[in-house]
């Protein structure tokens, strides 16, 4: 067997395996390797287990490292965020913490309304090395794949600009990036009182050359009652997934609207929020193989109740844990906090919620196949941590424990 890089001494190794995603109570099987190793030829896994039974090496030596006993996991796919924005909204977070209502600064021409005044306003070279930064912070918190999203411009080029900005990342630093085009993620001020007309525009204006220039993968639409209700994002999602993209849903986060219905009866890869979600509509999710995308950090930085994620496992869905990094519901891309929440507040097991962060996530953005588990010939996206268990990750509340990120087979972080 070839290798290029050895971890050696790694005193725990946890993943879930399969190259889809790991539904009920599947979630909660993790392949425990003690005292293991891990093969690396150029950017795939070789071989991972016990190091008692490493196959013999051919050719040059590896690179090696050393975990000290450290646990080895996946590295995290964050599949919801928003990371390309221009200005901030820290008042709106303080008007919140006063009572304010999220919606009510929404209708007030805040809220999103104002990052896409800032995001128009920025240069492409302005969005880019903002955007690169919280990379780099999510590198270094073990995130080695990012889904991000549009829906700061609401017009012809600055979504574009956006998505243009994503591209280039994708090339110019470690993490994998998945873009996402999410026009219909507010009504512009253009169209204030028409989302009809906007999604006509979105469909026959923004899609069209989104899907020529190669920009996304993904398409996305804020299914929300006074936003998009279901009858546009229906109209949006099945224009984009008759151009050949994926489809996703911001689905039932404020109200009960039957956004979770929607995803499924469309074929979404993913619904994300689904804190007001009916049982019904999580039951043809799960039915129609649809990933459950939680978003912790969004309700606790709404200070509302936390999607219902153990009742999702219970009932047969396959949950993904996210960020939603983005600068006005939730500026945090705390990957720490979001396990340690779904953990304590949303009631899943350290197993599930290490599965959500890795294979589902990998599944809600259709790349199980080749990332989210530590097998032989996935990606080589590894997490070296400076504790003795994976169960750390939620139990060391909140706190950044990735000694060592290793991406596409390159050492790419190293806490000092």
């Amino acid at each position: 067997m070839r290798a290029t890089l050895l971890i050696e001494n790694i005193g725990e190794l946890a993943t879930p395996v399969g190259s889809s995603a790991r539904a009920g109570g599947r979630m909660r099987e993790l392949r425990i390797v003690r005292d293991a190793v891990v093969a690396v030829d150029a950017e795939t896994i070789a071989w991972a287990g016990p190091a008692s039974e490493l196959p013999r090496l051919d050719g040059p030596p590896p690179e090696r490292v050393d975990a000290r006993g450290g646990a080895v996991v996946p590295g995290f796919v964050d599949s919801h965020t928003h990371f390309v924005f221009g200005g901030y909204r820290d008042d709106e977070f303080f008007w919140r913490a006063e009572g304010l209502p999220y919606m009510e600064i929404h209708a007030r021409g805040g809220g999103i309304a104002n990052t896409v005044r800032d995001t128009r306003n920025a240069s492409a070279e302005e969005l880019e090395a903002s955007a690169a930064a919280r990379l780099e912070r999510m590198l270094g918190l073990g995130v080695t794949t990012v889904e991000g999203k549009s829906g700061y411009g609401l017009d012809l080029e600055t979504e574009l600009r956006q998505l243009e900005v994503m591209r280039l990342l994708d090339a110019r630093q470690p993490v994998d990036i998945v873009s996402t085009y999410m026009g219909p993620h507010s009504i512009p001020v253009e169209y204030k009182g028409n989302p009809s007309g906007y999604i006509d525009f979105a469909i026959s204006e923004v899609l069209p050359r989104v899907k020529e220039g190669g920009l996304a993968r993904f398409c996305d639409v804020f299914c929300e009652r006074g936003v998009f209700e279901l009858d546009d994002s229906r109209r949006f999602l099945e224009a984009a997934r008759s151009m050949g993209f994926g489809v996703k849903l911001h689905a039932d986060e404020i109200v009960r609207l039957g956004g979770a219905g929607l995803a499924a009866a469309v074929g979404a890869v993913s619904a994300d929020h689904l804190l007001k979600a009916s049982d019904d509509d999580l039951g043809a999710m799960a039915e129609a193989g649809v990933v459950a995308t939680c978003l912790p950090l969004t309700a606790f930085s709404l200070r509302e109740p936390y999607a219902p994620a153990r009742a999702m496992v219970d009932r047969g869905l396959a949950v993904a844990v996210a960020s939603d990094l983005n600068p006005g519901s939730c500026y945090s891309q705390s990957i720490p906090l979001a396990a340690a929440l779904a953990v304590l507040y949303m009631g899943m097991t350290i197993e599930e919620t290490l599965t959500a962060l890795t294979l589902n996530a990998a599944a809600a953005l259709g790349l199980a196949g080749d990332r989210g588990s530590i097998e032989a010939g996935k990606l080589a996206d590894l997490l070296v941590l400076d504790a003795p268990s994976y169960r750390h990750l939620a139990y060391h509340v909140g706190m950044n424990i990735v000694g060592a990120v290793v991406k596409r087979g390159k050492i790419v972080g190293v806490r000092a």
